[in-house]
């Protein structure tokens, strides 16, 4: 329950900004966790991008002070935070599909956007299969991309590195390590890896590895992931929808009322090791927990 409380008061920490700078590391912290973990988690919760939802609140209530106040579009722009009467255009005309001036009608069709609230819904009571596990420090060898500060854009990136790595004969490469490290993984799963890895703004990237130390060919980065608890999620089905389902029951519905607290360490997908595209089957999401009844 302790994270849709903080996610609540990082809310509203952004409302209460709306018209003036607001700073993502500080609602970050407000709930509790880095920046990257914090925009990625509110996407899965609210279904939107932390950015995007912030131009539709701004918007939303820039759209009610052109109808009510009788302001200047200049001036209602410079209150929301944009220099640029192009930019305040753009982004106006985004949500709304008119542009400023056009709102100052008072019939004219607006779009509100109102606050979000989370809260604790009855849902469809669909077991989630998991368990934990305490797992020693482990290391990855494989490829990577950067990724960026909007997780929407990641998810869109991500696919397409795997289709490149596929292409490319990568795919097989790191198949080839999972096969050779068998049992000898140390603590780190068995198969085929995507991690998300994030240690502040220059340091964001996405694997595609196997667990273990390997000869590295060119391209290929090795990273430690640390000892933790986990969370081990399992699933079965088509890999993309699975995984993004796993994803946002975890911070949605699992979380809240687990006990634990998410610990911010890297996301670990795990896919079976073969040398065909997989596209469907038994794969597991871990999370790493940081357990606030622990005296450490």
């Amino acid at each position: 329950m302790e994270w849709l409380k903080h996610l609540s008061d990082a809310i509203a920490y952004i409302e209460e900004h709306l018209t003036d700078e607001i700073s993502i590391e500080e609602a970050a912290g407000i709930a509790g966790c880095s920046v990257y973990y914090f925009q990625r988690l509110f996407t899965f919760a609210a279904g939107i991008s932390l950015g995007e939802y912030i131009r539709r609140r701004r918007m939303s209530q820039a759209a009610l002070e052109l109808q009510r106040s009788g302001r200047r579009v200049l001036d209602v722009a410079l209150t929301y935070g944009y220099s640029s009467p192009t930019s305040f255009n753009r982004a106006f005309q985004a949500v709304h599909g008119i542009p400023p001036a056009a709102a100052k009608n008072k019939e004219a069709p607006l779009r509100l956007y109102p606050p979000i609230h989370f809260s604790v819904q009855i849902t469809g009571g669909n077991a989630m299969t998991y368990h934990i596990a305490r797992k020693e420090a482990f290391s990855i060898t494989g490829i990577r991309i950067p990724l960026t500060p909007d997780p929407e854009r990641n998810m869109r990136i991500i696919p397409a590195f795997w289709q490149k790595a596929f292409s490319q004969g990568r795919f097989g490469t790191i198949c080839g390590l999972a096969e050779r490290s068998g049992g000898n993984a140390g603590a780190g799963p068995k198969g085929i890896l995507g991690v998300s890895v994030y240690e502040g703004p220059q340091n964001r990237f996405y694997y595609i590895a196997a667990a273990g130390s390997h000869p590295k060919e060119d391209g290929m980065f090795e990273y430690r992931i640390p000892a933790a608890t986990w969370a081990v999620f399992e699933n079965n089905g088509p890999f993309k929808e699975e995984v993004q389902t796993v994803f946002r029951r975890f911070s949605t519905e699992w979380l809240p009322f687990s006990g634990y607290e998410y610990a911010g360490l890297p996301d670990v997908e795990v896919y079976p090791a073969c040398r065909e595209r997989p596209a469907l089957g038994l794969s597991q999401v871990w999370f790493a927990l940081k357990d606030p009844h622990s005296p450490t």
